[in-house]
Order: structure tokens, then C-alpha cells, then sequence
């Protein structure tokens, strides 16, 4: 039974909305939270941080998202992907004999080993018809031609996959001894392949003819529950194939021993990527050449089957698992269940642009995930996640080789552009979903984009969020080019530069830019606190803004800069009223902070000031330096309220209460500074003194 993927009357919600496309209601995002004010900076970098990429967390440059951009539509590809005889996995399309030269070649290089072939051909022998199940290009194929070889058959026929599961024992012929092999017949959900159909096959075989079907993922099977196919190793497959071209056991080795092998081999490739990888090698071998093709043949296999998936020419693969692709990319390594979901929003999105008088039809119950994960080169496991209500074990889908989801998503975006009005409305929708997870594997999917092609992700995407009135949205455009940097785009500080410093710029552009400043500056620092400095002082009448470059502040000074945008911020002058106000304000936000987040855990800043004591005696003496000017009344922040709160750790932590007493000196220069303090430790806040408040009485300067 399917589902039509109905349309959602679009909300009057702001004046950005109209420009969004109309969303698929059966398949939707889920409900985004109120959004009555952005969160607060600490809080969406936690959550941007908790949910991205395992390689943005790393912080790469290149790598998995960088690169050439080898033209799998266009360009030059690298590899070698010329189909040999030899390739292990190819499917059948016609009908004819298969000369016995091939099948001598198949057989010189077939590897049993770790394979269940023997107990495939006892089964053969005994049923002699045998259905052969698991993925495409696994060596379903090869190992049906020579399982009809060891039998002994006198010639191997192979029929046509159009040949309807009606007209298959038709198609079999009267001699003696012959064998039949079906690859992947086209099947459908009505026209199923039976075990009728089998017994009738079998009806018309002699005792010493045998058929082999192969069945992969999308072959409908009706009371066949088939025998399923274990290939040999990839390993072994391609020792094998380099073998039959390379006689001298020394240079197999040598050949074996390139880290580019190795590399090849910790990729999980497929068995016809070892074969033609193995041709690559021995011609090598043979007559030297261009080492780069062989270290870049990995990465060239890779880009080959991105591009078998989203070309299709045989028609396998159904609109809804290209969606389901794409999806996979964006969340590789989340969620089964969220991917799907998500992956059938995407789906009515591209159907709607492929074919819009057709409704996008999603199979409510049928789907197998294990079939469409095998198909995506992917796996499914269990991992405990960190959610907002605790630790939670779930199941997780991934690419099985990691280069797969950043590479998917630069074909999607930069080889199929027609694709792009759907893609661009699915990650919108994402980017204000309530869910963070999903709010941020939007900004990093778009991350992605930017590097490949900034100018169209920054006019389509990033520059449309940052202007809108719904805060999810602008959140996302600051995450999106915060992980754009990370990942080695160019360009970006110089954008955040100029919309923070033209005074033309609209307001939420500045916003944005505010905000990734807090998140990258910490790599030039002194050019990011001149920078919010800067744009502090124009800012007199627009608290929103102040309060945003005290955020940005916030973040810079619990980040591993911390010392160096601490000396940046010293340097502010007392005349800059504006700019001293807010720069203030974004310490005494940093100082709230706990390790953990624990509600009286150890104070951030005040662990800095202890460990800077001995270590860097300038930052020791800043801190203490900007505690003074906090509690001379230059910030709108209560200084004295959160002297309190470190007065409170210190009484349940030893730790705390050492690095305080060493701080509580500093901030003593006059005697109206030590009378505060004093009334402080001795009154408390609203009646509490806790009990550490009459040791830390002991520390202040007598005069």
C-alpha cells in the first residue's frame, strides 16, 4: 500500500516565507521549537558540535571534503574503469552462449576462500535449480557461470533478465548437459518470481542440466527464499586477478606491499573494483607508467559508483532510493529511522521537479532496510548517542567507506544542478526542524556544498537563511559557514569581514557574522576582537547586536585562543565606553560557565586564572584586571551575584576554593575593592554564607 505525499497549505509565517517551497505534509520535518529569540551562542555551538560529522569534528582541511573535483560529470576521471574480461559482478543483458575462453578466464582467477561455494554447488546438484542471492557486483555472476562449469555441463547459456518469470522454462532448451544461468530478472511487485515458475524450470531440465538465477536486492521473490551468496574477501580477489597477470612471486609482493594497495584494501571496495584494480597493477608491472593512477584509483572507483547510482541507465534504482542517498550523505553515521524519514521528505521534493502531475507514492510498510542499505554500500549498527534526555542506544546507518557521503553530495550538487530546487527546499525544511541533530547535518550538508560552489550555496542557501526573520534559519547560515571554514573553504573570514564591517549590510547579515566570529576567531585572534570591537562601537542603539558581540566574546574566551584573545580585549581603551561595556559583558558570560555545564561544578574561567598563575602571569593578571572593572559597574552583567556563585563551587570543591583564594588578592587595589568583597563573604546572597566564606576571609588584604 502507498501513501501519496500530500502538500501542506504554506503558513503565513514571515516576509522570507513565500519563498520557500511548498512542503510535503505526510513526509514533513518535524515541528520546529518556538521560536521567539535565537538560542544563545554557547548553547548552538554545544549542539553544533555534538551533532556534526566525525571529520568536520576533526577539523580537516581536504581530506574526505577536499580535493579535485574529478569530473564525474565532466572532467577528467582517475582509475582506469575500462571493463575487462575479467570483471567479477558484470550482469547479463542478452541471450546467447557463453564462449568457454571466458569461462576458462573467470575460473583461472575465481577465488573460493571464505566463500560458500562448495555448499552452493552440492545444492545445485541435488535441486538443479538454484536461486543465488545478495548485492549487485558481490560475484553473484561468476560464481553462477562456474558453478555450472565444475558440474560438468557441456555449454553455459546465459538468457536474457527480460525474459518474464512465465516464459522461463520456455526459454530453456532439449540438449543434454546444458547449463543455464538468469541474472537479476525484471520483476515487479505484481510479476514476482515463484516457485511455480522453478518447478517448471525444473520439469524441463534433463537430470544433467542445471539453471542458476541470480537475485539481487529489487528481484521480487514469491515463496522462494533463495540461498545467499558469501563472497570471497577482497583481498583474496585481488592476489588472484594480479596473479594470472604477474608470474614472478617476488613482484606480486611488492606489488601487494604499496600503500596505495593498502589503502585500496582498508576501503571496502567491491570484487569487480579489485579485479579492475588488480589490471591496473599488473600494467604497471608490465610497462610502467603514471604511479598517480594507481594511487588515485580508489578515489576514481569511488566516483564510478556515484555515478552508476544517480545515472541508472538500466533503471534498478527508483527515484525514492536516490533520495534515500542523498539523505544517507547528509546524516551518514546517524540514525536509521531519521534517514529514512527524512530521505522520503527529499523524495516528494524531486519528484514534484521530476514530474509534477505525479504524486510522490512512499511504500508505507515493504521497504527492507537491510536490502537498501546493502544496495547504498552501507551498514546498520547499534551506538549509544548523547541526547538532551541522556545516553540512548540506536541504530545507526552508514556508508561503508567514509569518502562516500562528502563525495555523493559534491556529484548531487555540482553534476546534477537539476536537482538543486529540491535540494535546496529539503535542507530549509531541515535547518528548522525541532530536532538539533537534523538542524545541524543540514548546516554541515550545506558546509559541503559551499566548498565545492560557494557562489551558488551563498546565494541559494546561506545568504537567503541569514536573511530571514525565522532565528533556526539565520542559526543554520552561522553554522553552515562556520563548518564551511573548518573544512577548508575559502573566502569565508573575508565575507563575515565585510558584512560585519559595510555599513550597508543588513542587520542580520551582521548578526550572522557576529556569531561565526565567535566560533572561527580563534584562529586570528587579534583580527576577530578588532573586529567585534569595531562593530561594538557602531552598536550604541541596537542592544540585540551588543549582546550578540558579548556572546561572540563569550565564546572566544573559552576557546583554546583564550589567552591570546584575552591580551586583545586588555587592550581595549577606557574611552571606548561602548566597546569596554560590551566586551565586559561577554567575560562575565564566559565566566558563568561550569565544567560540564554542571550546575556548581568547577568555574571555566576561574580553572584558567589558577592554571595561568604560573604558567602565564599576563592572562592571571587580565583576568583580575577585567573582574575589577566588571565590579566597578562597567557591564550590565552582576558581577557580584556570580562572585557569589564562584564562592559556592568553592565551598563543594577543594580545587575551586584554592584557585579562588589565590584570585580574591588580585582584585584588591583600593579599600572600597576590599570592602565590597568583604561585605560579600560575610552577608552572602539573600542570607546564604557558606561555610568556605570565613577561610576566604583570611586571604583579603588587611589594608
Amino acid at each position: 500500500m502507498s501513501t501519496p505525499v500530500a502538500e501542506a497549505p504554506v503558513p503565513a509565517e514571515g516576509p522570507d516565507q513565500a519563498e520557500s517551497p511548498a512542503e510535503p505534509a505526510a513526509a514533513a520535518a518535524a515541528p520546529a521549537p518556538a521560536e521567539e529569540a535565537p538560542q544563545s551562542a554557547y548553547d548552538a555551538r554545544r549542539d553544533l558540535f555534538r551533532g556534526i560529522p566525525d571529520a568536520m569534528r576533526a577539523g580537516v582541511g581536504g581530506g574526505q571534503f577536499g580535493g579535485l573535483n574529478q569530473g564525474i560529470s565532466g572532467g577528467t576521471f582517475h582509475g582506469g574503469v575500462t571493463v575487462n574480461h575479467v570483471t567479477v559482478g558484470g550482469a547479463a543483458h542478452t541471450s546467447g552462449e557463453v564462449p568457454r575462453a571466458t569461462l576458462a578466464r573467470l575460473d583461472q582467477v575465481f577465488v573460493e576462500d571464505g566463500s560458500n561455494f562448495q555448499d552452493l554447488l552440492e545444492q545445485l546438484r541435488k535441486e538443479r535449480v538454484l536461486v543465488l542471492t545478495g548485492p549487485r557486483f558481490t560475484g553473484r555472476r561468476t560464481a553462477a557461470l562456474l558453478l555450472l562449469r565444475r558440474l560438468g555441463t557441456t555449454s553455459v547459456h546465459s538468457l536474457d533478465r527480460s525474459t518474464s518469470p512465465e516464459d522461463l522454462a520456455d526459454r530453456l532448451g532439449t540438449g543434454e548437459a546444458r547449463g543455464y544461468v538468469l541474472c537479476d530478472p525484471i520483476t515487479t511487485r505484481r510479476q514476482p518470481l515463484r516457485d511455480t515458475h522453478l518447478l517448471a524450470a525444473r520439469d524441463k531440465l534433463d537430470d544433467h542440466s542445471f539453471l542458476v538465477i541470480t537475485a539481487g536486492p529489487h528481484t521480487h521473490l514469491e515463496g522462494i527464499s533463495g540461498h545467499p551468496w558469501q563472497p570471497p574477501g577482497t583481498a583474496a580477489v585481488l592476489r588472484s586477478s594480479l596473479r594470472a597477470q604477474v608470474d614472478d612471486e617476488g613482484e606480486l609482493r611488492r606489488l601487494l606491499a604499496l600503500p596505495a594497495v593498502t589503502d585500496f584494501l582498508n576501503s571496502h571496495h567491491q570484487l569487480r573494483e579489485a579485479a579492475r584494480f588488480a589490471t591496473v597493477l599488473g600494467r604497471h608491472s608490465l610497462h610502467g607508467g603514471d604511479p598517480s593512477e594507481i594511487e588515485t584509483f580508489s578515489q576514481g572507483a569511488l566516483e564510478q559508483q556515484i555515478q552508476e547510482w544517480f545515472e541508472d541507465q538500466d533503471g534498478t534504482l527508483h527515484l525514492r532510493e536516490k533520495a534515500f542517498l542523498v539523505a544517507l550523505a547528509a546524516f551518514h553515521k546517524g540514525p536509521y529511522a531519521l534517514t529514512a524519514e527524512l530521505s522520503d521528505l527529499l523524495f516528494g521534493l524531486l519528484q514534484r521537479t521530476e514530474d509534477p502531475d505525479v504524486p510522490a507514492a512512499v511504500p508505507v510498510f515493504g521497504t527492507n532496510p537491510a536490502k537498501r542499505l546493502q544496495l547504498a554500500r552501507a551498514i546498520r549498527y547499534p551506538k549509544e548517542e548523547q541526547t538532551e534526555w541522556g545516553p540512548v542506544t540506536q541504530s545507526m546507518a552508514a556508508f561503508q567507506d567514509d569518502r562516500l557521503a562528502a563525495v555523493l553530495l559534491r556529484e548531487v550538487w555540482t553534476g546534477h544542478p537539476s536537482a538543486r530546487p529540491a535540494l535546496v527546499g529539503w535542507l530549509r525544511l531541515l535547518a528548522a526542524d525541532g530536532r538539533s541533530f537534523v538542524r545541524t547535518r543540514a548546516a554541515s550538508t550545506v558546509a559541503v556544498l559551499a566548498l565545492h560552489d560557494l557562489p551558488s550555496a551563498m546565494a541559494l542557501v546561506i545568504e537567503e537563511w541569514a536573511l530571514s526573520d525565522r532565528p533556526w534559519l539565520r542559526i543554520g547560515a552561522v553554522n553552515a559557514l562556520t563548518l564551511a571554514h573548518i573544512i577548508g573553504t575559502p573566502n569565508i573570514p573575508r565575507i563575515i569581514d565585510r558584512w560585519c564591517a559595510d555599513d550597508t549590510s543588513h542587520l542580520r547579515l551582521r548578526w550572522a557574522a557576529i556569531r561565526v566570529h565567535g566560533l572561527i576567531g580563534e584562529e586570528r585572534p587579534t583580527e576577530t576582537v578588532e573586529a567585534l570591537r569595531a562593530v561594538a562601537r557602531t552598536l550604541n542603539k541596537d542592544p540585540e547586536s551588543q549582546a550578540e558581540v558579548a556572546q561572540s566574546v563569550e565564546l572566544l574566551l573559552l576557546s583554546e585562543a583564550r589567552d591570546e584573545v584575552l591580551a586583545e580585549l586588555l587592550r581595549t581603551r577606557d574611552d571606548d565606553v561602548v566597546a569596554v561595556h560590551v566586551l565586559l559583558n561577554g567575560f562575565l558570560r564566559a565566566c558563568r560557565h561550569t565544567e560540564g555545564d554542571e550546575p556548581h561544578g568547577r568555574p571555566l574561567v576561574l580553572d584558567w586564572y589558577a592554571r595561568a598563575v604560573t604558567g602565564r602571569p599576563e592572562s592571571a593578571q587580565g583576568i583580575a584586571s577585567l573582574w575589577r572593572a566588571a565590579l566597578d559597574g562597567f557591564s550590565i552583567e552582576s558581577p557580584l551575584d556570580l562572585l557569589h556563585d564562584w564562592v559556592v563551587a568553592a565551598d563543594r570543591d577543594h580545587a575551586t576554593e584554592w584557585a579562588l583564594a589565590a584570585l580574591l588578592p588580585a582584585l584588591v587595589t583600593r579599600t572600597d575593592e576590599r570592602n565590597r568583597l568583604l561585605h560579600l563573604l560575610t552577608f552572602g546572597k539573600d542570607g546564604l554564607v557558606p561555610a568556605v566564606s570565613e577561610r576566604l576571609l583570611t586571604v583579603l588584604p588587611t589594608h
